[in-house]
């Protein structure tokens, strides 16, 4: 009878360890389209044998052990890849927005079909219109219609560019309070994992946090540092701690010369060098790419406003006069592309006769038109650099389109070997199902033969005693 018992036990342990491996099965084929999910898959083992009295016992039956399928590396290279394309992706979105600011598309980078193009060409060509007829009042007044058509393209476009990088700010700010969700949900599944004795499946909690980490690095760049009983710390590119153990460390932002940065980890920091993810796409972009077009805007507006006002005053008007400023222009070069604007109001305002010249000479507006041709801004002409200027434009775009496309491939690589690993296949799931299914009903049978062994036993073979 005692033998009975046991292989009762074998059975019931093996029904047991069957139905585990069915329910895992249905789990899998329940979650095939779950983001983020991980196949788990079925161990079986072999309890071990018990002896008593010095006899070898019999084994204990067969237990049934659920885990899921991951590799920590390629999580963490799906991780880091995912960062990489981010950032980059959200630098080029960037970089397209400014090239529309300029009037440029992907297929065309010529200068002067732009707004500025056209304007700075207008200006000079007034200038030229001017020199051919000085006295004519109405080139006079086309000069500064022309001069006034410039200072707004300078000014339209340096408050485009600042109105981009106010977006980004905000673009900043927004993104740091979803990191802070998202490192505090990650917090709080380190704390359930951790609770779970060692023995238990934390297959669904580790999904759910590995998706969780995958989403911030898409905001932000991390680095991942697995700790203790499974736990995880998250630590941004510039080191500030944002996730240790069962505590996460929320980020603000503060203001440092205009534009918003993050303060975070323990002590709190400034972070002003963060990369990887939508955060240093951003960065990227509102502190290199940005300010780099701002700059190159100032110098132009700079160079031109000061020359034309050099060259006017150097010149008599019609009423024989001094000539005077034409633009206004800031103190400093900074700033200058926002704060150039015409002052000269009349056509008397322009000198086009050279000293000693009567009121109709032209020496004058002659060298005016003529600094349309002068290498008066890094060398080249106000045409040529801007045309440089616009080129470097497409090149950065083009060069940005190139990186984030091997990127894009890359992450699609990685993304690949994780769903081979840890996807779900249908087809795979359908043969297990059908295994256990099999491997079931024979635990069953074994188990409604013992129990017809030990019914005839206690009924001494007398079927309509004990049924």
């Amino acid at each position: 009878m005692g033998t009975l018992m046991g292989l009762m036990s074998l059975s019931r342990l093996a029904l047991d360890a069957d139905q585990t491996a069915i329910n895992t099965t249905a789990n899998n084929v329940a979650n095939e389209s779950t983001a983020g999910y991980t196949r788990e898959v079925v161990t079986f083992a072999a309890s071990d044998a018990v002896s008593l009295s010095g006899q070898q016992g019999l084994g204990e039956g067969v237990s049934a052990t659920v885990s899921s399928v991951r590799d920590r590396v390629l999580d963490q290279m799906l991780q880091q890849q995912t960062q990489t394309t981010s950032q980059s992706s959200t630098q080029l979105s960037a970089l397209q927005s400014l090239q529309s600011l300029f009037g440029l598309s992907a297929s065309s980078t010529n200068a002067s079909s732009t707004t500025m193009g056209s304007a700075l060409d207008g200006f000079f060509s007034s200038l030229t219109s001017l020199a051919s007829n000085p006295s004519n009042a109405a080139a006079q007044t086309a000069v500064l219609t022309a001069a006034s058509t410039l200072a707004a393209a300078f000014n339209s476009t340096a408050q485009g560019l600042n109105s981009q990088t106010s977006q980004l700010n905000q673009g900043i700010a927004t993104s740091a309070q979803q990191v802070n969700g998202l490192t505090s949900s990650i917090a709080q599944l380190n704390q359930q994992i951790s609770s779970l004795s060692p023995t238990a499946d934390a297959g669904a909690l580790e999904d759910q946090r590995q998706q969780d980490i995958l989403q911030l690095s898409g905001i932000v760049g991390v680095n991942q540092i697995t700790t203790e009983n499974n736990g995880v710390t998250l630590t941004t590119s510039s080191g500030a701690v944002l996730v240790s153990g069962t505590q996460s460390y929320a980020l603000s932002t503060t203001n440092v010369n205009g534009n918003t940065q993050l303060v975070g980890g323990t002590p709190p920091a400034t972070m002003s060098d963060i990369q990887g993810g939508s955060i240093g796409g951003m960065m990227q972009a509102r502190d290199q790419n940005i300010p780099a077009m701002l700059s190159t805007m100032d110098q132009l507006a700079n160079t031109i406003g000061t020359a034309i006002n050099t060259q006017n005053q150097q010149g008599l008007t019609s009423t024989g006069a001094a000539g005077g400023a034409i633009f206004s222009l800031p103190s400093t070069t900074a700033g200058s592309a926002a704060g150039i604007s015409v002052i000269a109001t009349g056509t008397s305002a322009i000198a086009t006769a050279g000293a000693g010249e009567g009121a109709s000479g032209t020496t004058n507006a002659l060298a005016l038109a003529n600094l349309a041709t002068n290498p008066i801004v890094g060398g080249q002409t106000a045409s040529s650099f801007y045309s440089s200027f616009i080129g470097q434009i497409g090149d950065t775009v083009a060069s940005t389109t190139s990186s984030n496309t091997a990127q894009t491939a890359a992450l699609n690589q990685v993304q690949t070997q994780v769903n081979s690993l840890s996807g779900v296949s249908f087809d795979d799931e359908a043969s297990n199902l059908t295994l256990y299914q099999k491997s079931y009903e024979a635990a069953a049978k074994v188990m409604t033969i013992v129990d017809q062994l030990m019914s005839d036993a206690l009924n001494l073979g007398q079927q309509t005693t004990v049924s």
